[in-house]
């Protein structure tokens, strides 16, 4: 067993998830790792959850982030779950995570605070719960930058190296990511407790996930029609960020879908470059089941599942449940396209609503796929006036879309200079380019060198600045003849 020592480090842990009924997890430790050393630390997210900064970046810190030494408040365990992976189901669970336990912050908010890459345990299925640190930096860039962009994620507090090498195709420097997060239930939890667990087991996992997300309906009387209707209003929400930032997940299996609305696992995902809906990274998604375009449908499809695992609770009749969680289920999509309108509106400087709106809208985005255009940095071009950075400009397309956006603009009661600024809120300057994400883990993960991440994550910080010290990481990626593809990392 790990060493539970006291750490005058500010932990201040719960363990609510392990009062729960306990076929939803397992208790076990971290598997402590020869050496572990420290590499990325987010001092910012460490001193919003009331740790201590200097003390977590010291050895004892090291210790705990590599789970060789357990907070004192701990209860480590595994979670239970399962999950439809490419619309396959099967049982998983935590096969190389292990939750530590809730920390309560300064503020009275909970958050999860899990270990990543921590070792086998009862859910490994043969796996050797180990991470590789490429992988491991890829996630903490990425979460890091969703959180800059202002979209709901798990976010990443250190990441350390283990002193031991994984076995993959090849060797890989091993290395542990805490990750934080408002919860680890997801959709995959309530599938599980639907199959395997008791009404009763189903009933509790509700009720928690009720009073920790979203206890303002914790007492209606219908709340577990609440229930389905706040998960359906946060992901519809959720996705719709996701779309407007270029953003592909790449693998949106139910088991990697929280209750909570927060993006989670950022194993094959990626940014878009060239406008494509079509557009696919991960390798393992031969059939394109979660490129761009269907990522809201998928949404949808994993809300489905979701429903189907409430229905015991929603009625004791089955044909009045799946009357009502259809009710719920259908107006997904309405609310994922009014968010996603709203979004693309704001991207257009436009503050109120036209019935045409949609049409000029779809409009840019035909003509973006078909001129091949940089996704952000064509509503970059269009918030700075910059016709000389735009692929479209000179089109006789273009041109007369633009007539037909700035007459829409001028009917409008707000000024211009309020418009360009609403679009300088809403159009990133910079995203992670998949090159320079590239460039930074090449350069940690085979030379040690962390300062190419370090320089990318400041840029990244503060995706609206619009400075000038973020010009260099605006540019698309080199022309190549490969198209570029991610791996899960696993």
């Amino acid at each position: 067993m790990a060493n539970q020592e006291k750490l005058e480090t500010g932990w201040n842990l719960d363990n609510s998830y392990a009062r729960l009924p306990e076929t939803f997890f397992s208790n076990v430790d971290p598997t402590p790792v020869s050496s572990p050393k420290l590499v990325i630390f987010n001092e910012e997210l460490a001193d919003s959850l009331g740790l201590d900064v200097y003390d977590l970046k010291s050895e004892g810190g090291e210790q705990v982030f590599g789970g060789n030494q357990i907070p004192v408040g701990s209860s480590p365990l595994a979670q239970a779950y399962a999950g439809h992976q490419f619309g396959h189901f099967t049982m998983l669970g935590d096969g190389r995570a292990i939750l530590l336990g809730e920390q309560i912050t300064p503020k009275n908010d909970r958050f999860d605070i899990q270990l990543k890459g921590s070792g086998r345990t009862p859910y490994s299925r043969g796996g050797d719960g180990r991470a590789g640190l490429g992988p491991m930096l890829r996630e903490y860039i990425i979460s890091e930058a969703m959180h800059a962009l202002g979209i709901p994620t798990t976010r990443s507090l250190a990441v350390v190296t283990t002193g031991e090498d994984i076995i993959r195709e090849t060797k890989l420097p091993g290395a542990i990511l805490t990750r934080i997060a408002a919860s680890h239930l997801r959709v995959g939890t309530f599938q599980y407790a639907a199959r395997w667990g008791t009404l009763e087991d189903l009933r509790f996992l509700a009720d928690y996930a009720l009073n920790r997300h979203f206890p303002d309906v914790a007492e209606d009387k219908d709340r577990y029609l609440s229930l389905l209707r706040k998960v359906i209003k946060r992901q519809a929400a959720l996705i719709a960020k996701w779309q407007l930032v270029g953003f592909i997940h790449g693998v949106m299996n139910t088991d990697n879908m929280t209750i909570s609305g927060e993006t989670i696992d950022y194993g094959p995902c990626a940014f878009m470059d060239t406008y494509d809906p079509e557009t696919v990274f991960s390798s393992i998604d031969v059939q394109g089941r979660y490129a761009y375009k269907n990522q809201p449908p998928i949404g949808g499809w994993n809300l489905v599942r979701f429903a189907e695992s409430l229905l015991p609770l929603l009625d004791e009749d089955q044909d009045q449940a799946v009357e009502l969680a259809q009710n719920e289920i259908s107006t997904y999509m309405d609310l994922y396209q009014s968010n996603w309108l709203a979004g693309m509106r704001a991207k257009l400087g436009l503050f109120n609503e036209e019935k045409e709106d949609e049409s000029l809208i779809e409009e840019l985005l035909r003509m973006m796929k078909k001129y091949r255009a940089d996704y952000t940095n064509t509503f970059r071009a269009l918030t700075f006036h910059a016709p000389e950075d735009f692929v479209l400009f000179g089109t006789p397309e273009f041109s007369k879309w633009k007539e037909k956006w700035q007459a829409r603009i001028d009917r409008q009661q707000e000024s211009d200079a309020a418009s360009h600024e609403l679009m300088r809120n809403s159009n990133p300057a910079v995203i992670p380019r998949n090159h320079r994400v590239e460039e930074a883990l090449e350069a940690a993960v085979e030379e040690g060198d962390y300062r190419v991440m370090e320089r990318l994550l400041d840029v990244l910080s503060n995706p609206y600045a619009h400075s000038p010290e973020q010009e260099d990481y605006c540019s698309p990626p080199p022309a190549s003849a490969r198209p570029y593809q991610t791996y899960c990392g696993t």
